[in-house]
């Protein structure tokens, strides 16, 4: 090995080295900083199951015919809103007109004999039987007419409430049978959230209980109250109707799709405040504080929990930790902490 060759660059490397060591300040030559300080604290937080539920009216009402005719009218559309009392279906009543013709000429038959029999009898030349018999009549006749009132009143289908039309079943000429449903009404005011919740979650839920909401097509978040829950399981899917009742505050429609948190149990959890952590790349960090000195920290973070975030490792409950900890801020630097 040529040693004179090796000379020239050992007296490069110790002068570039002692120049470096003259340009690094040590850490106790670094300005002491004033900073505010929090603790890492344990807290017992439920643990949140995430439910999928949908969004309904309070007042919904399906209407169907209790006479078999064609719908000779059906003047609304879907979404149009109506009134309580307006006219959406009408049935043919040919027949039914008939029948309350028949029953009022009965009835107005039935009243002209009864008061000629009752002349007759002031006069003394009827009996009281034929005039209790004519009464009895009457009254059968006030009965059917009002029986062939009845059966013409449900020709017309009516709007129960002021709401929405939903859903339409049948068109104008499509002959209508008893029962068969012809359309839906919802309310568009009052809104509920039905759910099914699994029996594992079931739990300490009890009615009156708030559950956050969350509505992943319009990024709404509110919370709900539970107001009704049923005492039996569906036996097929094991799972209990609940229903949320929405605030009138947000804004949702029928058939909405939402998410539902469900706390099912209780864990410990470590907590330190938001304003601690820090970023460098990808690394999430924090600064402790050690002897009177800041000591960086990798951490490994959870949920967020209001103005607490969980720490899954790299803090031990009761270490102090710098709050907004300032950008010129290196590890091992002197720190007083305010009070």
């Amino acid at each position: 090995m040529n040693v004179r060759r090796l000379l020239p660059v050992l007296s490069v490397l110790a002068l570039l080295s002692a120049c470096s060591r003259e340009n690094v300040r040590p850490h106790a030559e670094l300005p002491v900083l004033k900073v505010q300080a929090g603790v890492v604290h344990t807290a017992a937080l439920p643990v949140q199951n995430e439910l999928n539920g949908t969004v309904r009216p309070v007042q919904y009402a399906t209407l169907a015919s209790k006479w078999m005719g064609v719908i000779e009218e059906l003047p609304v559309a879907l979404g149009q809103r109506v009134q309580s009392g307006d006219v959406l279906v009408r049935l043919s009543a040919a027949e039914i007109e008939a029948r309350v013709s028949q029953s009022q000429v009965a009835l107005a038959q039935a009243k002209r004999e009864l008061k000629r029999e009752r002349d007759l009898q002031n006069k003394g030349a009827a009996t009281e039987d034929l005039v209790r018999s004519l009464e009895e009549r009457l009254a059968g006749a006030e009965a059917q007419v009002l029986e062939a009132q009845a059966l013409r009143d449900y020709t017309t289908l009516r709007a129960p409430f002021a709401g929405l039309v939903a859903r339409k079943f049948a068109l104008p000429g499509d002959l209508a049978s008893p029962g068969q449903p012809l359309l839906q009404i919802e309310g568009d005011k009052d809104f509920e959230i039905e759910l099914g919740l699994p029996d594992s979650l079931r739990g300490d839920l009890i009615v009156g209980a708030v559950l956050r909401v969350t509505v992943p097509s319009s990024g709404l978040v509110f919370s709900a109250t539970l107001k009704e829950l049923s005492s039996s399981a569906d036996t097929q899917v094991r799972s209990i109707t609940a229903k949320l009742a929405v605030p009138a505050e947000a804004v949702v429609y029928s058939g909405q799709y939402v998410r539902v948190l469900v706390p099912y149990s209780m864990t410990k959890v470590r907590l330190v405040p938001v304003s601690s952590i820090s970023l460098l790349g990808q690394m999430q960090r924090v600064f402790t504080v050690q002897e009177g000195r800041a000591r960086l920290r990798l951490v490994r973070l959870g949920a967020v929990q209001g103005e607490f975030v969980e720490v899954m490792a790299g803090l031990n409950e009761g270490e102090t930790v710098l709050l907004s900890p300032p950008l010129n801020l290196r590890d091992g630097q002197l720190v007083e902490v305010q009070k």
